[in-house]
């Protein structure tokens, strides 16, 4: 989500975190799970000041990995205000003590399948489209690149999911979405929420399927959270050509606090990343504004399984259906680590395997282009 927030900052935040530490997780330990628990490794940040190729480097709201290639992809929700739509292709190296700082090696600018660059609100004319990119995956199917767009309610414009080449970002691809959350033509209380809508994707790692979840509710499912109810949120599962094979309802945590008297909250899904055909990890980021109009971030990491969960593709809405949602256990909670600052986490990928075997996972903040914020990422060892 492109979001708002102006200073976004953990309510009780002392010191930092340096070298191998336990993440405390929760109690609930089953066979279920692949993953026990996390390790803290480090942090490195991008300084907000970055630029390359005549783009500020900001607004990261996804981040991959390509184990083959050693290269780290991320992709900016920049909606053509500083810059062209683009990705950013990159090198940063980790260790069971330490992360390096993130290199730029490339820009990637994004094209239209109609090869024009994509377009800004202000040069919108009903033609074309503008992006508001989230999440960016290397296609171990195609050896191309994976993002997903938003849409826009106000400008009429649906989200998307496209493949496009490494090298140049020419368009070579498109997924269709589901029908249950794209418009509807005089129906206002159909479809997505603007600014909700595809938040989060992941292949899985043998690329059999890939996974495409939404931030919030669509409208005809429910209301999004708030502080006394959580929400659905749809998961879509696709083989590896792209059909959709399965949809899946993920329950949306309500708020994890209550904002001042006359202020905003929300809580979503900011991304996802699939540990195997049937498990995955959730991110849950909620931002709530304090009096003063500054926003606290509070992070979560669930791990979710889609067996024995009921498939939802058929249905149009599921205000009246019955269903049985996704499991979910808290993984960690971001907001128990000793971090100086907690941003706006919406990226979340598998990184290198360490020389002992042990694999590695890395998150990403989303500055949204405002000095108050950072781009931090932040790396943990998996267990």
């Amino acid at each position: 989500m492109k979001g708002t927030h102006s200073a976004l900052f953990i309510l009780a935040a002392i010191g930092g975190l340096s070298g191998c530490q336990t993440v405390p997780t929760t109690s609930q330990s089953s066979s279920i799970w692949p993953i026990q628990n996390l390790q803290w490794i480090g942090e490195t940040r991008i300084p907000n000041n970055t630029h390359f190729n005549h783009t500020w480097v900001g607004g990261l709201s996804g981040i991959d990995y390509n184990p083959k290639t050693k290269q780290w992809v991320v992709i900016s929700d920049d909606r053509v205000e500083h810059g062209p739509a683009r990705a950013y292709l990159g090198t940063m190296t980790i260790t069971a003590t330490q992360i390096s700082p993130f290199k730029i090696n490339q820009m990637v600018t994004l094209y239209q399948p109609d090869d024009h660059p994509y377009l800004s609100a202000k040069q919108f004319d009903h033609h074309g489209t503008v992006p508001d990119f989230e999440s960016i995956r290397f296609n171990p199917n195609s050896h191309t690149l994976r993002y997903t767009s938003e849409g826009d309610r106000k400008l009429w414009l649906n989200p998307f999911i496209r493949d496009a080449s490494v090298l140049d970002g020419q368009f070579r691809d498109s997924v269709a979405v589901p029908k249950q959350i794209k418009l509807q033509n005089k129906q206002p209380e159909y479809g997505f929420y603007d600014n909700l809508a595809l938040e989060g994707s992941s292949f899985t790692p043998s690329g059999e399927y890939y996974f495409a979840a939404m931030e919030a509710p669509v409208k005809q499912d429910g209301n999004v959270p708030n502080g006394k109810h959580g929400a659905n949120a749809r998961l879509t599962k696709y083989d590896a050509s792209g059909h959709i094979v399965a949809e899946y309802v993920y329950p949306v945590d309500a708020w994890p606090a209550n904002p001042d008297k006359g202020k905003h909250a929300d809580n979503g899904v900011s991304e996802i990343l699939a540990i195997d055909n049937n498990h995955l990890l959730f991110l849950e980021r909620a931002g709530i504004q304090d009096a003063k109009g500054s926003y606290h971030n509070f992070i979560r990491i669930y791990e979710v399984s889609t067996q024995g969960a009921t498939n939802v593709m058929n249905q149009d809405s599921l205000a009246s259906t019955s269903f049985k949602p996704m499991k979910k256990h808290l993984l960690l909670n971001l907001n128990t680590l000793n971090l100086k600052q907690l941003d706006n986490i919406e990226g979340i990928s598998f990184g290198p395997t360490l020389e002992d075997g042990t694999k590695t996972l890395v998150l990403i903040s989303d500055n949204n282009f405002n000095r108050h914020e950072i781009t931090q990422l932040l790396a943990f060892s998996i267990h």
